[in-house]
C-alpha cells in the first residue's frame, strides 16, 4: 500500500466524520445520560427477487448497545439486518463488514450483497453527479442466507456513548472484541445460536475477520463458524510493507503490476491468468533471489532481472535502473501511463485519472476512489433514511471516522513488529473441522494484492483443502463491475450452500 495516498484519502474523508459526543468527563450528568440511553432503530418489510427466487424479508437498522461489567452503556454499534420471512432458525446467517480501518459497511451492502444497490458505471468510469439510481439487486445473497451488516465504532452512525473515549475501540484487538460482542448479542436477541454462521469482510475487514474469529473461537465459550469470506484480503502486513529494507512487498506486488500493464496495453500475453502466473514464478524465483542478495548480486544477474522486470511491468529499463529495480506501487501508478498523461488507480488500476500536471512521482489522488464514493454515500443515506425510515441527526461516515489505530496484537516484541493475523485463521481451521475459507481477489487491486493473500494463506499450518480462491477481472471492489458482481454472488452462494 502507498502510505502517502492512503493517508491523504483518510485525512480527507475524516472531514466528513461525525464528531464524538462532547461531554464533561467530571460531570455526573454524562453518566446519567449514558445509563438512560435508548437505542435507535427502524424496521420495514420488503419483497425482492434474488437469484430468481422471490423472498419476503424484514430490514432492520438498529443500534446494538455495548455495556461494561456494571451495565453502563459504552457504545452504540449500528447493524443493518435483512432477515427472510417467515423466520427460520436453521437458515444460515452471515455477518459482514468493510474495512479501512474506519470504513462503514456501505460498500458491501449497497454494492454487492444487500437487496438494493447503487447503479454506477461498470467500466471504470467516474460515477458523476446525482441522482444515482438505487436498484433492486438480484445478486443479493438473501435467497441462501440472512444478512447482518456491522458498522464498528466511528463508522456509519456507530458511536461511543457519554464520556466513553471512542479510541477504546480503535485497535486490531479492541475492534475485534467489540464486533464479536455485537455478534453474540445479536445471536441471543434473535434466537440464532444454532444457525449455520458465516463471517465476511472486505479489505481491512478481512483483517478484522481473522481477529474476530479469534475472539469467537479462540476460547472455551465458542461461537463456531461454518465459513469465513475474505474479499480483497490483507492478513500479513509485512507482505505489502513499503519501507526501507523491506523486500517482500516488491515480490508480492509484481503480479499486480503485470496484470495492470497487460490491461493498459503496456505488455503482451495471451491472457491475464497466464501472464500473472509467469509473473508469480519470476517474482518468487529470480527476482526474490536478486532482492535477497542486495548489493552482492552480480552484474549479469542484474541485467537479466531488469529485462524481465521491464517485460512484466511495462516500465522502461532505464526507469527501473533509476529505481534500483524496486518500484513502489505509488510510483507505478504515476509512471505506467505517463506517456499518455494519465495515472492508474490504487483500489482498481483499470481506472485512470488526470493529474494537475504530468511531473512528479505520485498521483494527486486515487481515481478508483473518487470515481465511486459520491454514488455510494448518496445511496446509503437515501435508502436508510428515506426508505427504511432510520431517523438520526448524525452524519453517516463512509470512511475516515477513526484515527490513532492501535496495530499491536499484544503478543510481545516480535508479534508487534510483525503484524500478521493469518495465524488466527490457521488455528481456527485446525481446531474446527467444519470451517472453510473463501478468498475473492481482483487482478487489478493494489490496496490488497492477490499474490500477498496467496502468500499469507499458504504458510505452514493452513489446511489447503479448505481454502478456496476465486479471481475477478476488476479491482479491490470487484463488484463495481457488473459481470464480477454476478460471479462473486454465484461463487459465495455456492460456498454457503456447500457447507
Amino acid at each position: 500500500m502507498n502510505a502517502r495516498i492512503l493517508a491523504s484519502l483518510i485525512a480527507g474523508a475524516a472531514l466528513l466524520a461525525a464528531p464524538a459526543i462532547a461531554a464533561d468527563k467530571d460531570s455526573g450528568e454524562t453518566h446519567s445520560a449514558a445509563a438512560e440511553y435508548k437505542p435507535n432503530s427502524a424496521t420495514k418489510r420488503f419483497t425482492g427477487i434474488f437469484n430468481g427466487r422471490s423472498v419476503s424479508y424484514t430490514a432492520t437498522v438498529a443500534e446494538q448497545v455495548l455495556k461494561d461489567d456494571k451495565g453502563t452503556p459504552k457504545a452504540a454499534i449500528v447493524t443493518t439486518a435483512y432477515i427472510a420471512e417467515p423466520r427460520d432458525a436453521n437458515r444460515p446467517v452471515t455477518f459482514l463488514f468493510n474495512g479501512g480501518p474506519g470504513s462503514a459497511s456501505v460498500w458491501l451492502q449497497m454494492g454487492a450483497f444487500g437487496p438494493k444497490r447503487v447503479g454506477i458505471p461498470s467500466d471504470a468510469r467516474d460515477d458523476g453527479a446525482p441522482p444515482y439510481p438505487i436498484l433492486d439487486n438480484p445478486d443479493s445473497l438473501l435467497d441462501v442466507t440472512d444478512l447482518v451488516f456491522i458498522d464498528p465504532v466511528g463508522t456509519g452512525w456507530s458511536h461511543a456513548i457519554g464520556d466513553t473515549d471512542p479510541k477504546d475501540y480503535w485497535g486490531v484487538s479492541q475492534d475485534a472484541k467489540s464486533v464479536a460482542q455485537v455478534i453474540r448479542q445479536w445471536l441471543s436477541e434473535n434466537g440464532r445460536w444454532n444457525s449455520p454462521k458465516f463471517l465476511g469482510g472486505e479489505s481491512y475487514g478481512t483483517t478484522r475477520s481473522a481477529a474476530v474469529v479469534n475472539e469467537l473461537e479462540g476460547g472455551y465459550n465458542d461461537v463456531s463458524l461454518n465459513g469465513v469470506i475474505l474479499i480483497s484480503t490483507v492478513l500479513d502486513f509485512a507482505a505489502g510493507a513499503e519501507t526501507e529494507g523491506a523486500e517482500l512487498g516488491y515480490i508480492t506486488t509484481l503480479p499486480s503490476f503485470a496484470a495492470t500493464a497487460l490491461y493498459h496495453g503496456k505488455a503482451q500475453a495471451a491472457s491475464v491468468e497466464q501472464f500473472v502466473d509467469e509473473a508469480r514464478q519470476f517474482a518468487i524465483g529470480p527476482y526474490a533471489a536478486f532482492l535477497l542478495k542486495g548489493q552482492k548480486a552480480s552484474a549479469e544477474e542484474r541485467i537479466a532481472v531488469r529485462r524481465e522486470l521491464s517485460r512484466f511491468t511495462g516500465l522502461s529499463e532505464d526507469y527501473l535502473e533509476r529505481a534500483d529495480l524496486r518500484v513502489s506501487s505509488g510510483r507505478f501508478y504515476k509512471e505506467l501511463l505517463r506517456d499518455r498523461g494519465l495515472t492508474v488507480g490504487r483500489l482498481d488500476s483499470r481506472y485512470t485519472g488526470k493529474d494537475y500536471d504530468n511531473a512528479g512521482e505520485y498521483p494527486d489522488n486515487d481515481p478508483s476512489f473518487y470515481g465511486i464514493d459520491g454514488g455510494y454515500t448518496a445511496a446509503v443515506n437515501a435508502f436508510m433514511r428515506d426508505t427504511i425510515g432510520y431517523k438520526t441527526d448524525r452524519q453517516y461516515v463512509t470512511i475516515g471516522g477513526v484515527n490513532d489505530w492501535d496495530w499491536r496484537l499484544k503478543g510481545g516484541r516480535d508479534t508487534d513488529a510483525y503484524l500478521n493475523v493469518a495465524p488466527y485463521l490457521g488455528r481456527a481451521l485446525r481446531e474446527n473441522s467444519g470451517l472453510r475459507i473463501y478468498v475473492g481477489q481482483g487482478w487489478y487491486d493494489f490496496a490488497t494484492p492477490f499474490f500477498a493473500a496467496e502468500y499469507a494463506l499458504s504458510r505452514t499450518g493452513f489446511p489447503q483443502d479448505r481454502i478456496q480462491f476465486q479471481y475477478y477481472d476488476a479491482g479491490h471492489m470487484m463488484y463495481v463491475r457488473d459481470e464480477d458482481r454476478a460471479k462473486l454472488s454465484r461463487d459465495i452462494r455456492e460456498f454457503i450452500r456447500s457447507r
